[in-house]
């Protein structure tokens, strides 16, 4: 049994008085100690929306219609509110877009760390002190005891994601959800931060679970990715072979779209149109307005997800791009 194990996963919004939405409709994913999985897609994909269902932090009036989030063998989802308190930011962690939404503009750091750690261990004031520092100085924060005393805004934005992270790792959390944690940084600290998440992770042997629009950072960092387009996972599978020969008509559109793929002087490659809302989802495919493969079959019929991909036109591996 996987340590994580989501199961058919929908999570469903209303729209008006007697209809709903699916933001996510069917997500299956598996996690292992220690392994590094990537999400990759388009903003509205449901990238987030599925990290915000593992912890259970839909917020109202969407909720989780139907699937199951097994974490150990058990439901996260049914857990009650206390329960899920003490997984939630302990042995799973999350780290968010923008640290300056993370961190409480008017608490110091030190003030904030060890508010996390008694919030989950029996822990005197000394001793959560010289954790909060270790940690500090474990994410490469000079003068990490001083730091303890300073407000979020008195850092830098790459200092701020440093704390983040430290905060993240307080507690020895068996799994860190990355949701984007370089998109409010300089393109410079952004390599930083990513070779210090996955050198944590090697080092604490943490499960990952990187989400990013940015298949080139999954390349990097990841053994393995979740490719998503509204609502739903379109390709699965190690990170080597879908970079190096996508089968979906999608993972390829995005890998033709890094800048590597165009020549000096050249235009960057676009997929044509744009993704769907989850208001006005297409019959069958929802990417086959998209797609040049798409045939009759594509425009009234869902593919399932078999051998790693969900499509009825997969790329042979000379088709997709090198």
């Amino acid at each position: 049994m996987a340590m994580l194990e989501v199961r058919d996963l929908h999570v469903a919004f209303p729209q008006g008085k007697r209809n709903e939405v699916e933001a996510l409709r069917g997500v299956n994913l598996t996690l292992e100690k220690g392994e590094r999985l990537g999400v990759v897609g388009e903003s509205g994909a449901g990238k987030s929306m599925l990290a915000f269902a593992i912890l259970n932090l839909i917020a109202e009036p969407g909720r989780v219609s139907h699937g199951e989030v097994m974490f150990h063998g058990e439901n996260l989802l049914d857990l009650s509110e206390r329960d899920i308190r003490g997984i939630r930011g302990n042995r799973i962690s999350m780290i968010f877009q923008d640290p300056m939404v993370t961190l409480n503009p008017v608490l110091t750091i030190g003030t904030q760390m060890m508010e996390t750690l008694k919030a989950h261990r029996n822990i005197s004031d000394a001793d959560a002190r010289k954790l909060c520092i270790a940690k500090l100085k474990q994410v490469a924060i000079p003068s990490a005891e001083s730091r303890l005393a300073a407000y979020p805004h008195e850092l830098s934005g790459g200092l701020r994601q440093r704390v983040v992270i430290a905060i993240a790792l307080l507690t020895d959390p068996e799994v860190i959800i990355a949701d984007e944690p370089t998109t409010a940084l300089d393109v410079t600290i952004q390599a930083e931060i990513m070779a210090l998440i996955l050198k944590l992770c090697r080092e604490n042997d943490v499960a990952l679970i990187l989400i990013t629009h940015d298949l080139g950072v999954v390349a990097e960092v990841t053994e393995r990715i979740m490719i998503m387009y509204a609502g739903l996972c379109v390709e699965d599978g190690p990170t080597k072979r879908i970079i190096e020969a996508p089968s979906h008509p999608y993972s390829d559109g995005l890998l033709r779209a890094l800048p590597q793929h165009a020549g000096r002087g050249t235009k960057l490659y676009q997929i044509p149109g744009s993704m769907p809302p989850i208001t006005a989802l297409p019959p069958g495919c929802a990417y086959h307005p998209r797609c040049a493969r798409a045939t009759a079959e594509c425009k009234r019929t869902i593919p399932p997800l078999e051998n790693g991909v969900a499509c009825f036109h997969p790329l042979d591996q000379d088709e997709a791009a090198s």
